[in-house]
């Protein structure tokens, strides 16, 4: 009999698993599962524990319905990426494995690993067969007409509704129960880092079944709403399903079939478009990684971005940090991110450009914060948004567009409900008054136990346009 291997990673998931599907088409395989944690490589990448925690705990349930399905879910930790090469070795030698099954990522360090794992099974004489799977369509598919990468979002996007319009992915099913199940017991999914720290179960349960129960809700409550409550952090209005995405246990196929099965109009322009919109920038920098290598290695994109002279102020960097730079959406955004791992999209603009345009800190110290502590943390998403808000990436804000901290609370969060949430010392303030409460008690003869802003905007936005166009002299090229 011959044995298959699912090499697990980064797609803890039943439906939709391009690799665990291949390995299940032959009847009479026995088949297994193998997941590979690698806490030192996590921790160079500043992998956060809360994420740890949620994929051991999402691992623990696709476990469990793995072995209903005769599939037992082995477990192994190795240090770094080239251990875990090792350790696949090692595990298809045990169990007398013929052929290799995983789906591919795109990050440069795993893309390495991946050929390193191909060549040493292909002189082992173990077939290994990778799958693409993390994206709508492969990178490298979505090309100008001159067959390079595209470097701005919206003639992307276009190319690719054009392409989804004339042929969707399809979704795999999951795998029937198998007539021999394997006859091997499933290891414990352990604790996968000393890193690990616990995380909000009750708002973000894990499993694979908890992302499609979440993605079907959506689509049938909230797609449609979310273009006009997509900005405003006191509602409800997004999806939160970016931690299942980051981890695998939804697919941005699943995403996208389920929301064009409730709005068949929105590849045209519907209200659901809009979150599909999110889904193709997400798509958008995936194929950028790929495209681009540097990226993976916190470079920016704009050349000439190199040379802005960043100022290292570690007071200012830690009050932003913990949320104490005396700007009410700024701080209640930043305590939302260290009690939950999640943050809002558009507060996760507002913070970053913040620290970047207010402060003139390096977009890439955000960048780090951010891993280190999102639940739903993404080279991909977290690399282009911060290069995005730093104005040194492909399709960023030009650099001379720098939000106000105090009118972009006063936008999307009018009443300061969100902003009275996450700091409750405010919670006597008024609403007029939410945004610039230092100045409001100073008014009333009160004292509040609130910083004072750590920063004027209006000069520091001189400051930062001087440091980003004496930057521009260098190249004055608006390209690369």
């Amino acid at each position: 009999m011959k044995t298959h291997l699912v090499w697990l990673r980064n797609d803890l998931r039943l439906n939709d698993n391009p690799a665990l599907y291949a390995a299940c088409q032959q009847a009479d395989a026995r088949v297994i599962a193998l997941y590979i944690a690698t806490p030192g490589q996590w921790q160079q990448h500043d992998v956060s524990g809360r994420q740890l925690s949620f994929i051991r705990d999402s691992l623990q349930c696709l476990s469990e319905d793995l072995t209903a399905l005769g599939i037992p879910l082995l477990f192994a930790a190795c240090d770094d990426f080239t251990q875990s090469v090792a350790e696949l070795s090692a595990v298809c030698h045990r169990y007398e494995v013929s052929q290799v099954f995983y789906n591919y990522q795109y990050e440069l360090n795993e893309h390495r690993r991946d050929r390193r794992a191909e060549e040493k099974l292909a002189e082992e004489d173990i077939v290994i067969q990778g799958f693409h799977d993390g994206t709508l369509v492969p990178p490298g598919s979505v090309l100008t007409g001159k067959g390079t990468m595209y470097n701005v979002y919206t003639p992307f996007s276009k190319a690719l509704v054009k392409m989804l319009s004339r042929e969707l992915p399809e979704c795999y099913p999951a795998p029937d129960k198998r007539a021999h199940p394997a006859d091997i017991q499933a290891d414990d999914i352990p604790s996968l880092s000393e890193q690990s720290r616990d995380y909000d179960r009750e708002s973000f349960p894990p499993g694979h079944r908890e992302a499609l129960q979440r993605l079907r809700k959506f689509s049938q409550q909230g797609a449609a709403e979310y273009h006009r409550l997509r900005d405003f952090p006191e509602h409800a209005g997004t999806s939160v399903l970016s931690p299942y995405l980051a981890t695998g246990q939804v697919s941005a196929r699943q995403c996208l079939l389920r929301i064009l099965h409730d709005h068949p109009e929105a590849l045209s322009g519907g209200n659901a478009y809009s979150w599909l919109n999110e889904i193709f920038w997400r798509e958008f920098y995936l194929h950028l990684l790929v495209a681009y290598p540097a990226l993976c290695r916190h470079q920016p994109f704009t050349d000439w971005t190199a040379h802005v002279r960043w100022r290292k102020d570690d007071k200012q960097l830690q009050a932003w940090q913990q949320g104490k730079t005396g700007f009410p959406v700024v701080d209640a955004a930043m305590r939302q991110l260290n009690e939950t791992g999640w943050m809002h999209n558009r507060l996760r603009m507002i913070v970053a450009s913040f620290l970047v345009k207010d402060l003139l800190i390096d977009w890439r110290e955000g960048e780090r914060y951010f891993m280190s502590q999102l639940l739903d943390g993404s080279l991909a998403a977290n690399n282009g948004g911060w290069q995005w808000a730093a104005s040194t990436g492909t399709d960023a804000a030009p650099y001379f567009r720098i939000f106000n901290p105090q009118l972009q609370g006063e936008r999307f969060d009018p009443a300061g409900n969100f902003i009275r949430r996450w700091i409750p010392e405010l919670s006597s303030v008024p609403d007029k008054a939410i945004h610039d409460p230092v100045n409001w008690a100073k008014k009333q003869g009160k004292t509040l136990d609130y910083p004072a802003q750590i920063v004027d905007h209006k000069q520091a936005r001189q400051t930062t346009l001087q440091a980003y166009e004496a930057a521009r002299k260098h190249n004055p090229s608006p390209g690369k």
